[in-house]
């Protein structure tokens, strides 16, 4: 079986490095045996930073770092000498990447931008040397600090891909070969249900050297939100998308079923996807004469704009780019008010 290269989620195990331990240690001159405490102190453990990457697009490169392990703080050392810190780590991921806890599942970081850096797990803190404890009633302190461990567990990297529209609709609704028609994109393409298994991305060029991204996701099946088929894995990827193509057929023995099964299953996973920018496809409309088309239209809501589109012969496909851009374009306006 073919090993796709795209993977979207990762489980590893982390440990930040250990703070070095402060220094008891009193200086000795060659005129003074008693000079005093310079107990140095410990350097930090090393960090764990993740960094935003623009040139990556999938987790496969941390596939086999099941371990990252960042270096411990060096030991502080006489005449106020502070160790060394510990070596931070570096992991590139792409944008779009999501860092939780896998124990309590909370979210711990989240990188959306190109060169962002986010400390994901702290270095202990190096332990103070006894120099620090020096008061004027205690001279010579036998004390000095151990350094904080690291932090440590079972964490995992999740990807949710990064697009201006997501293309949703059940198997075989023909997502892929209108990503393949709008887009320089070569996914997949058969004529069998689940032939996408992993999202594919596709820039669409517009006018003026203008463009946007357009995401061909696995298709939705009743109850996908309960995990079923690809469920939750396709789910999560249309969380970064500001603007849902429902791509539904014209051959679709029900229309507003097949278009209200798909929002249900989006409501029912995170009602907040319900905010989205909707905009409904017929796809395959070259089967249909303008008596059918009517007919189709009165079948869908009337608040959501619908078009009909042909991938094989090319019906539609400027009109349907023209309304994503005026509707990307709308949203921006809106957030910026």
């Amino acid at each position: 079986m073919e090993k796709s290269n795209f993977v979207d989620q990762i489980r590893v195990f982390c440990r930040s490095g250990h703070g070095g331990a402060g220094s008891k240690h009193f200086m000795r001159t060659k005129f003074n045996a008693m000079a005093g405490p310079d107990g140095g102190d410990g350097g930090r453990g090393g960090h764990i930073i993740l960094r935003g990457s623009k040139h990556q697009w999938t987790l496969l490169h941390l596939r086999y770092y099941k371990n990252v392990l960042a270096e411990d703080g060096e030991a502080g050392s006489g005449n106020n000498c502070t160790g060394r810190y510990g070596k931070d780590i570096f992991i590139d991921v792409p944008l779009g990447t999501v860092a939780r806890d896998e124990e309590t599942g909370k979210v711990e970081a989240e990188i959306l931008e190109d060169g962002q850096e986010i400390i994901w797990l702290k270095g202990g803190r190096g332990g103070l040397g006894n120099a620090n404890f020096a008061t004027p009633t205690n001279q010579a302190p036998e004390h000095a600090q151990p350094g904080l461990p690291g932090v440590e567990g079972w964490k995992v990297l999740e990807l949710k891909v990064l697009a201006d529209v997501g293309l949703v609709g059940f198997p075989n609704a023909g997502k892929s070969t209108l990503l393949s028609v709008m887009t320089a994109a070569k996914p997949k393409i058969a004529d069998y249900a689940f032939t996408t298994l992993t999202p594919q991305l596709g820039m669409v060029e517009y006018r003026d050297g203008r463009s946007f991204c357009m995401a061909d996701l696995p298709g939705i099946i009743e109850g996908a939100a309960e995990g079923k088929g690809l469920g939750h894995r396709f789910l999560r990827h249309i969380e970064r998308n500001p603007v849902l193509l429902f791509l539904i057929p014209a051959d679709s023995p029900n229309h507003a079923e097949e278009f209200r099964i798909l929002v249900n299953e989006l409501e029912k996973y995170n009602p907040e996807l319900l905010h989205k920018q909707f905009i409904i496809a017929i796809s395959k409309s070259d089967m249909l004469d303008g008596e059918l088309k009517e007919a189709i239209s009165h079948e869908l809501p009337p608040n959501i704009p619908h078009i009909f589109i042909s991938s094989m012969t090319n019906q539609g496909i400027v009109e349907l780019k023209d309304l994503l851009w005026k509707v990307l374009n709308e949203d921006i306006t809106d957030k910026n008010k």
